[in-house]
């Protein structure tokens, strides 16, 4: 088929607004993380995965479980913003400074500032874990890190948090009367959130709807039209679980008085392939699941308690980790398989994301104005021709 010049100028002109999308919004691929989970065999060197990322993703961010040398020299200059964890065997070692110190010593001042290390990360879910040496630990070690980042000249620019399972709340129905778990509530997350009140640190949470949904809740879950669900309370409907889940923790936090501390998904995803038993469980639901997420964290649309703003969000996992656990859904989290390519079609992939997002979250008005300047074209050239 015969185009004009104009005619593809056209074309070209709209590509290009809906593929600079992103750009015309700094900070929404900053807000998009990926946990980069090493339970596997075949892994690519980290050099090359760091690469990718930067290439070929969106991803700004990524989430270690560890501080493992090599992953962190990989992604020196890259720009890529970069958590590291303390393994929570090693938490009670950090109540002491000394240990603390040297921690931070051996695992974070060789690599920053070449690597752009953000946080550490103590231990992850480990009020879940029930362990009372652990948990009675995690927030002097908090602390003392933070001393240790301190003499060091690097607590501007590293945060330390903790990241929790939605297990901490006893009661999320609905969200606006959701409180923390008693006892957790005094003894631990009060003093852990008055320290990242005070450290300009965001709390951090695993929200799962995957694992609190069930076929009636599928379309929920998901993010699909459903008829949602009203919290009395408020009068807010809410049109899908992850929301639901926020604002359960913000509602917790707020009764203990830090509605001011940030919240940042530090865990989030669906599965591709499970066990039959699993409702939603398949490649579809996982790219549907990932896809609307991001969508909805780039949004600024927020949730009915906390509007109008975007979440910092982890997108777990990185790859397929054949080497996990449990059930067969835990071995499939992953966006890419160990070779780097796609387990599905997902929002992660640059080619796909930034015509994807502008499509869906283009604003009219603007959309208008782009074909009005477009057609304006058309008709200059066309009156040219005559």
């Amino acid at each position: 088929m015969h185009h004009s010049p104009s005619t593809s100028y056209l074309v070209m002109l709209i590509s290009f607004f809906l593929a600079s999308k992103l750009l015309l919004f700094p900070g929404v691929e900053g807000t998009i993380g990926v946990n980069y989970g090493t339970v596997a065999s075949n892994l690519p060197p980290p050099a090359q995965v760091a690469h990718f990322l930067v290439e070929s993703t969106i991803i700004s961010r990524v989430r270690l479980f560890d501080a493992d040398s090599n992953i962190l020299k990989a992604f020196a200059h890259t720009g890529i913003a970069v958590s590291v964890t303390v393994p929570n065997d090693e938490i009670p070692r950090l109540t002491k400074l000394n240990f603390a110190q040297q921690w931070v010593e051996k695992n974070i001042q060789p690599y920053t500032p070449n690597t752009n290390i953000v946080r550490i990360l103590v231990g992850n879910e480990v009020l879940s874990t029930a362990n009372k040496l652990l948990i009675g630990s995690v927030v002097p070690a908090m602390q003392n890190l933070h001393s240790a980042l301190f003499e060091a000249s690097l607590d501007r620019r590293i945060q330390v948090s903790t990241p929790h399972s939605l297990g901490i709340i006893s009661n999320s129905s609905p969200p606006s009367t959701a409180m923390f778990r008693q006892g957790y509530d005094t003894y631990v997350l009060k003093p852990l959130l008055s320290f990242l009140s005070a450290t300009n640190s965001p709390f951090m949470v695993n929200p799962y709807p995957f694992f609190g949904c069930s076929l009636d809740t599928l379309d929920f879950a998901l993010f699909r039209p459903n008829a949602g669900v009203l919290d009395e309370n408020t009068g807010h409907v809410y049109t899908n679980m992850f929301n639901a889940q926020l604002d359960s923790v913000f509602s917790a936090m707020k009764f203990l008085g830090f509605d001011d501390v940030e919240i940042v998904i530090a865990e989030t995803g669906w599965p591709s392939t499970g066990d039959s038993t699993q409702v939603g469980v398949d490649a579809k639901s996982a790219a549907e699941y990932n896809g609307n997420l991001i969508r909805h964290v780039i949004s600024g649309a927020g949730t009915p308690l906390m509007p109008n703003r975007t979440f910092e969000t982890y997108i777990f996992a990185l790859f397929n980790e054949d080497l996990k656990e449990g059930p067969t859904c835990e071995r499939n989290f992953g966006l890419f398989h160990t070779n780097m390519t796609p387990v599905y079609d997902n929002w992660i992939l640059r080619r796909t994301t930034a015509a994807a997002a502008a499509a869906a979250n283009f604003h009219p008005v603007t959309c208008l104005l782009v074909i009005t300047i477009g057609f304006l074209v058309l008709a200059i050239n066309h009156h040219g021709e005559i």
